[in-house]
């Protein structure tokens, strides 16, 4: 988390140009770690694929009946993530205006990058439930298989024998999606703090302040471990469990 809040905040402080660039220039080695641990899982078991699809977890039916209570659950969770499109804006508002020159092509980035950006949001579905399911079957327990970390750790080790390489490869992925991921959220929460406060106390110490600020409350939350207060406060009680007093 340090070191990518230290790198973030250089990459920011040049603003959405060089951003633009460090997302083109990281994009290909993005891609190529992304794909590959589901090249060689296809190439070395292609049957984890099919045992993927009749994997019912631990409360769902056997038989493969549908379970409303279930999929309600699993869809309270899934809605929740169609208000994150609205963060589309923040590139979308970069996109030019003029649509004289190609239509297709302008209405094709507008629809992809805003309420498009949902189809690869459900791929993106399917690839983390499979390489948790694929996790699971290899010895990571229920609580870890959700953790991008401990997924492509697993996946890793069938592209590279060597658990130290697998390994680094699997930090080395982990890391490139975090700062891809946070250039963009830091950029966008230090012009919220910046309007925020400019409108505030009519006074601006310059967005460079509120980038740094910006990135250190996220870390500071990230290392008081934020996201497990979270999934205590927020998260569903397991089926058949009874009342939360019980």
């Amino acid at each position: 988390y340090l070191i990518s809040a230290i790198v973030i905040i250089p990459l920011v402080t040049h603003g959405i140009t060089l951003i633009s660039r460090f997302q083109l220039w990281t994009q290909p080695l993005w891609i190529v770690l992304h794909v590959l641990p589901f090249a060689a899982i296809a190439f070395a078991n292609r049957n984890s694929f099919v045992d993927w699809t009749n994997f019912t977890g631990t409360h769902g039916s056997g038989a493969g009946h549908l379970d409303l209570l279930l999929f309600g659950t699993a869809a309270a969770v899934v809605f929740s993530l169609v208000a994150q499109i609205g963060e589309q804006v923040d590139f979308l508002r970069f996109l030019p205006r003029d649509r004289r020159t190609s239509k297709v092509s302008w209405w094709i980035a507008l629809l992809s990058a805003g309420p498009g950006w949902i189809v690869l949001g459900g791929l993106k579905l399917l690839a983390g439930s499979f390489l948790a399911f694929f996790a699971i079957t290899h010895g990571v327990s229920y609580e870890h298989a959700a953790e991008p970390a401990h997924m492509y750790l697993e996946a890793f080790r069938y592209v590279l024998t060597r658990p130290d390489l697998a390994l680094a490869l699997t930090g080395l992925f982990v890391t490139l999606s975090q700062l891809k991921i946070n250039v963009t959220n830091a950029y966008a929460g230090s012009i919220a703090w910046s309007n925020f406060f400019s409108r505030l106390t009519h006074s601006h110490p310059g967005r460079v302040v509120w980038l740094i600020f910006n990135v250190l409350v996220a870390l500071l939350l990230m290392e008081i471990g934020v996201y497990k207060a979270l999934e205590q406060t927020l998260a569903l009680p397991p089926i058949g469990s009874g009342s939360p007093s019980g």
